[in-house]
């Protein structure tokens, strides 16, 4: 897997203003900081959140997919349409945003304040991903909620693993239509019919091959477009497991506000979010985000990058802004040392003195 990001981001988006963060990562201080809202740039304008429900037909979102399956150690198999083919298909799939097209036109991972990177699933989640395996979660009656989701795989698995509810945001409703949707539709299936014995054992025909210990499948029967799942789509509408799961797109911010109209206003149990503190600038909605959504004795999983070249943001920058505003803990559970820098750290709230 690749290790780089492929950003389109105007250039006042890292500043001379910005160095001393880079330097701090490599352990030097700066005492004369500012305050991280103080010196990155605002954010773009925001992006009106909506609530998305899955089509009363669902079978129409997986015409000609092509899955892909990854199992990792003792975790349930999770599955999930296949980047290359998604982004060969693009043109005829419908987008809104027009974020599909202008992602191939630029040969870019990240349009800030267009496209915020939710069609690729980054090395991260993975590392998240083993860390719950190792750990045992099981979310047995927990609400959950991914965000920044994505392919949504942190939420699915909790879905899969006995979560009361599963609720996904992303900033784009192209991807949570076109593809966070589709692909719990496409785990709905399996946990209905296609986790047969030899699924469970690996074998027949297909094509494995091994990512930093994930195991990734494709059966050669998806690859020609004939996917199992795709025959019993129709039958989904009223899956216990889609009935358990609410879908959001738009900005942190507008996404809060949208909750908070509700009564009771959501809390989470756990918080997953993976990649999404590339940019400063985005930190303020996010903190708030993580502070109004948390329940009391409730946990944020976060997975990240040392730092984000091009963009400027990290770890080390987001664990001062969080020291800044004291609302949450932050605790280093993994932290990885080959090549770029990776780490999974959990947020809880502060108990007071």
């Amino acid at each position: 897997m690749s290790f780089c990001f492929n950003f389109d981001v105007p250039a006042q988006t890292t500043n001379p203003e910005e160095e001393p963060g880079v330097h701090l990562q490599h352990g030097q201080k700066d005492n004369a900081a500012k305050p991280i809202e103080d010196r990155t740039k605002p954010a773009e304008p925001a992006k009106e959140a909506e609530e998305h429900l899955p089509q009363s037909d669902p079978q129409f979102l997986l015409t000609d997919a092509v899955a892909e399956t990854i199992t990792i150690g003792s975790l349930p198999p999770l599955h999930f349409l296949n980047e290359t083919v998604f982004e060969k298909t693009a043109a005829e799939r419908e987008d809104r945003e027009k974020i599909l097209s202008r992602t191939a036109e630029q040969r870019s991972d990240l349009i800030s304040g267009v496209y915020e990177g939710g069609l690729k699933v980054w090395e991260c989640t993975y590392d998240l991903l083993e860390l719950i395996e190792k750990d045992g979660e099981t979310f047995g009656g927990k609400a959950v909620l991914d965000l920044g989701c994505g392919a949504g795989l942190l939420g699915i698995l909790a879905l899969k693993r006995g979560a009361r509810q599963v609720h996904f945001q992303d900033y784009n409703s192209t991807v949570i239509e076109q593809l966070t949707v589709p692909n719990v539709i496409l785990n709905c299936q399996e946990e209905d019919e296609v986790d047969s014995d030899e699924d469970k054992q690996g074998s027949g025909k297909g094509k494995v091959k091994e990512e930093d210990g994930c195991e990734k499948k494709v059966k050669d029967e998806e690859k020609d477009g004939i996917s199992p799942p795709k025959k019993r789509a129709a039958d989904l509408s009223q899956d216990p497991l889609l009935a358990k799961c609410r879908f959001f797109s738009g900005d942190w911010s507008t996404f809060l506000a949208l909750l908070k109209k509700e009564d009771p206003q959501p809390k989470y149990d756990i918080i997953f979010t993976a990649e999404t503190i590339y940019n400063t600038a985005y930190y303020p909605a996010l903190h708030e985000t993580l502070h109004k959504l948390l329940a009391p004795d409730g946990l944020v999983y976060l997975a990240t990058k040392s730092h984000y070249f091009g963009v400027g943001g990290g770890l080390h920058l987001f664990e001062t802004f969080v020291e800044q505003r004291g609302v949450f803990s932050l605790d280093h559970l993994w932290d990885g040392e080959d090549g770029l820098q990776r780490h999974v750290v959990v947020l809880r709230f502060k108990k007071p003195l």
